[in-house]
């Protein structure tokens, strides 16, 4: 049976995800960030979560020799910032607030969460890698509400409930 592309983009799209900016800091000190949905945790003993990149992705190469990378988790007053990081060839950090966290990667000011990782290890995923990182320092605001994505849309959690 072949699958087609869209559809299975489409059926893929049913299933809400929060919306997290991955960063990571190269050995000549360059910060990339980028947008992610394809992120979740693995094990709690020890703490561990995964995200996925795509292989034409700009920064793929600094993130598989970095050996460390964080996730902030967006709030719903995020979006701007959510589409700012997943556009290519934009200066994605002028006028963002962050803070340098424990790994040396950036951390978004206000994000709901944070998971600071070291690489623990990277998978073939077909078209993406799939990096897994065992947390080594986390945050979360209690408060905010998250930033979800639901069938190739932003929207918020009462409106897919």
């Amino acid at each position: 049976m072949t699958i087609d592309r869209l559809a299975f983009r489409d059926c893929l799209g049913c299933f809400v995800t929060g919306v997290t900016i991955v960063t990571t800091v190269g050995e000549d000190g360059e910060h990339v960030g980028l947008t992610v949905n394809s992120f979740n945790s693995v094990s709690l003993e020890p703490p561990m979560i995964l995200f996925s990149l795509d292989r034409g992705a700009q920064s793929l190469l600094i993130f598989e020799t970095s050996g460390h990378f964080a996730v902030s988790v967006l709030s719903d007053v995020h979006e701007a910032l959510s589409n700012r990081f997943a556009q290519r060839d934009t200066n994605k950090w002028d006028n963002v607030a962050t803070r340098i966290g424990a790994n040396g990667c950036r951390l978004l000011d206000g994000a709901m969460a944070t998971f600071e990782c070291t690489t623990y290890a990277q998978y073939d995923g077909g078209d993406h890698v799939i990096f897994v990182g065992n947390v080594i320092a986390m945050n979360v605001d209690p408060g905010a509400k998250p930033l979800v994505y639901y069938r190739g849309a932003y929207n918020s959690l009462s409106a897919v409930a």
